[in-house]
């Protein structure tokens, strides 16, 4: 996916999430970050909205702590989100291809980075406030979920700070069955993971399903769409693999 594709694709989820928040309220539940209210979910994207249009818009070389949450609600909290949310659309729809600035997972550019970043940043957090709202969730597609799939997995997960873990060495597969392609290998062990994309290892467990369940659940929004060998590598996933802000 190319960077204009999740600059738009930022853009659309931004405006789902304010959505679904106003509809929600901002009292209420998220069920998929349990401890959550929407007012703490908006503060958060918003805050992160700011933080990441920063690094775009001034061309910080190190990293640049955020600016903080707010001490805003109601109606101002949600007004305050969608201009966030529109700074960072406008930043990276306007910012040149050689732009340099601090990023924090391998991308082909910095700019790269931030949009396809902020494009699964707002994607999950629009997941959560649909759910705190009910109803059906908004759909996404398929590749844009591989694509998901593939940074968390060999982005995230492939750092030092990743909490999967695993005394014995395990192999955990992830197969996504609507996308050509989609299929990784995730070595486990008492290092970091190590993920490669494809899928002839031999796997004590496979994880599998369409491509936007396998995210949510990779995520921890969803339960996992099918899971095949062994449950508790599954288990070990669904407890030690949360991405939390620092």
């Amino acid at each position: 996916m190319d960077t204009d594709t999740f600059v738009r694709t930022l853009d659309r989820e931004g405006e789902l999430l304010a959505s679904a928040a106003e509809a929600a309220g901002v009292g209420a539940e998220v069920p998929t970050c349990p401890g959550w209210r929407v007012r703490d979910l908006l503060r958060h994207t918003g805050m992160v909205h700011r933080w990441a249009a920063g690094f775009v818009a001034e061309g910080y070389t190190a990293y640049h702590p955020d600016g903080g949450l707010p001490d805003l609600d109601g109606a101002e909290l949600v007004a305050w989100f969608r201009a966030g949310h529109r700074s960072l659309v406008d930043t990276l729809a306007a910012a040149p291809p050689t732009l340099e600035c601090w990023h924090f997972l391998p991308a082909p550019s910095p700019l790269a980075f931030w949009a396809r970043r902020q494009a699964h940043e707002t994607t999950v957090h629009r997941i959560d406030a649909e759910a705190a709202r009910g109803g059906t969730p908004s759909e996404f597609a398929a590749d844009f979920a591989a694509d998901g799939i593939d940074e968390l997995l060999r982005g995230f997960h492939a750092r030092r700070k990743s909490g999967v873990r695993s005394e014995e060495p395990r192999v955990l597969r992830v197969r996504a069955t609507d996308t050509d392609d989609a299929v990784w290998t995730v070595r486990l062990s008492q290092e970091p993971p190590a993920t490669e994309q494809g899928g002839t290892a031999e796997a004590d467990c496979e994880l599998a399903g369409p491509a936007g369940q396998l995210y949510l659940a990779l995520w921890n929004r969803a339960p996992f769409p099918t899971v095949s060998g062994d449950p508790s590598v599954a288990a070990l996933w669904r407890e030690r693999s949360a991405v939390t802000w620092s």
